[in-house]
């Protein structure tokens, strides 16, 4: 299931999405486990999103927006998240401004690296662009019995490239992620359980969504980063 580093480009072609294990997305990002762990911290000091419609009170978010050309990677002024409908059924047309993901976090190397070496990989698949980036840190809990990662559903983004990075999973079960042909009947299913896991969507090609989580005791959490790289512009304006 694990795509080998070397096939990444050829299997995000070919499939639509590709799926990397933890020791890989450091060795593409360039830095090492340990270093991508020091922005572990930051998901400890999300904000409440306020603006979930089925009036949840489980997901806590920063947002930031940045703009890579080449290996350039620059922080935009900061913006809201806005999809249109079409993409985001439940949330979509709205322009919900989030709180930014933390300077300190921009600040550290191990986010610059892997920002930047996602987005050449999508460059390596989709041709050199000045890509339109957009970072969410997403903690779902299990405040109100049941988290739900997608409350939309499954679904596309309105962009050209996702990354989704498991961060951590505590005492939950459930959170399977789900990935099918945008176009046709095949689909897989999997877990991801090791932290610094990236599924890599090409958004074009595949829909996809996550299923809700459950405490295992008292109380659980899942942390995740979610990239969005975008050619000609953010959604929005």
């Amino acid at each position: 299931m694990m795509t080998p580093l070397p096939q990444l480009i050829h299997t995000l072609r070919s499939a639509g999405y590709a799926l990397l294990k933890p020791a890989d997305v450091a060795s593409l990002a360039g830095c090492t486990l340990d270093e991508l762990n020091s922005l572990v911290p930051s998901w400890d000091d999300l904000a409440t999103d306020n603006y979930l419609k089925d009036g949840g009170r489980y997901r806590r978010r920063r947002h930031s927006c940045f703009v890579q050309d080449g290996l350039s990677l620059d922080q935009t002024e900061h913006r809201a998240h806005w999809q249109p409908v079409e993409y985001n059924a439940l949330h979509g047309g709205m322009r919900r401004l989030f709180e930014p993901v933390a300077a300190q976090t921009v600040a550290n190397p191990a986010w610059t690296k892997l920002l930047t070496a996602v987005g050449q990989a999508c460059a390596q698949a989709r041709g050199q662009h000045p890509w339109y980036v957009e970072a969410h840190q997403f903690r779902i809990d299990t405040t109100d019995g049941i988290g739900r990662p997608t409350p939309e559903g499954a679904h596309r983004d309105g962009v050209d490239f996702v990354a989704v990075l498991l961060v951590g999973r505590h005492g939950i079960k459930g959170g399977e992620t789900r990935v099918f042909e945008a176009d046709g009947p095949n689909g897989k299913r999997f877990t991801m359980t090791e932290p610094w896991t990236m599924l890599l969507l090409d958004d074009a090609a595949v829909i996809h969504e996550s299923t809700p989580i459950q405490p295992l005791a008292d109380h659980g959490h899942r942390d995740t980063l979610v990239i969005t790289y975008r050619d000609g512009g953010f959604q929005g304006g």
